[in-house]
């Protein structure tokens, strides 16, 4: 067994022991595997495991990784910062956005997402704890945005992501999940029913147990599953072959 197959492992075991004391059913608690800078044999051995969903940061290396597993049946995100000239690429080859902090932005997806591929997915990024340095809504302009983009027809805005500041015990942790969580509810009150946001994409390795907590719907997991970076991985060279 490889060190990718034992975390999946370990990993999953946590989601279901604390699904449990959360009274949650594992089964409505999506594992996003962070692929960014992993190579595509480590893609396909979380894939032996049963994960066939994998989020993406960077455009180019991940188009890379898409075209070398087109023959498989995987969804990805993408999870990085998103900028106009990469809206169509984004559009084209991706099944979710978790990175949406701006109608101009929302607009150009929609206008390029291909008919044949249905709606785009879209999160909304919050910056949870209104850090000057972090990209992402702050949770006052959620609700305009949000109104907005549920009238665009080639999207489906499914709900909220956000990545807090580093918090060290699950008391702290849970906070500005639950403010997400309210966040959503708060939302929904404005949206049709059949427009209402299902979706929270929140909790990273460090913080699994408070996001399950508190409703979390997509945990984003990278280093839980590939193990640390290398320094090749931190200079976003990636091997596609």
């Amino acid at each position: 067994m490889t060190s990718i197959e034992k975390n999946i492992s370990a990993v999953k075991a946590r989601i279901e022991n604390s699904a449990a004391n959360a009274s949650r059913d594992p089964q409505a608690l999506q594992l996003l595997a962070v692929s960014k800078t992993r190579d595509i044999e480590e893609i396909q051995q979380a894939a032996s495991q049963g994960l066939n969903a994998f989020g993406e940061n960077y455009l180019q290396e991940a188009l890379l990784k898409i075209n070398a597993l087109k023959s498989m049946s995987f969804e990805w995100h993408f999870i990085g910062p998103l900028q106009s000239n990469k809206t169509k690429q984004v559009a084209e080859n991706f099944s979710w956005v978790h990175t949406v902090d701006r109608l101009k932005i929302a607009k150009r997806l929609n206008d390029q997402r291909p008919e044949n591929l249905g709606p785009l997915n879209i999160c909304l990024q919050i910056n949870i704890d209104n850090e000057p340095t972090k990209s992402g809504l702050l949770p006052d302009q959620a609700c305009d945005l949000a109104l907005s983009i549920s009238q665009l027809p080639n999207l489906r805005l499914r709900g909220l992501m956000a990545i807090p500041q580093a918090r060290h015990d699950i008391n702290s942790q849970r906070q500005p999940f639950r403010d997400l969580y309210l966040l959503r509810q708060e939302i929904n009150q404005q949206l049709d029913n059949f427009q209402k946001l299902d979706t929270l994409s929140m909790g990273m390795s460090g913080d699994i147990e408070a996001a399950i907590h508190e409703q979390a719907t997509i945990l984003r997991i990278g280093t839980d599953i590939f193990g640390p970076r290398t320094e090749k991985a931190n200079n976003k060279e990636v091997k596609t072959t």
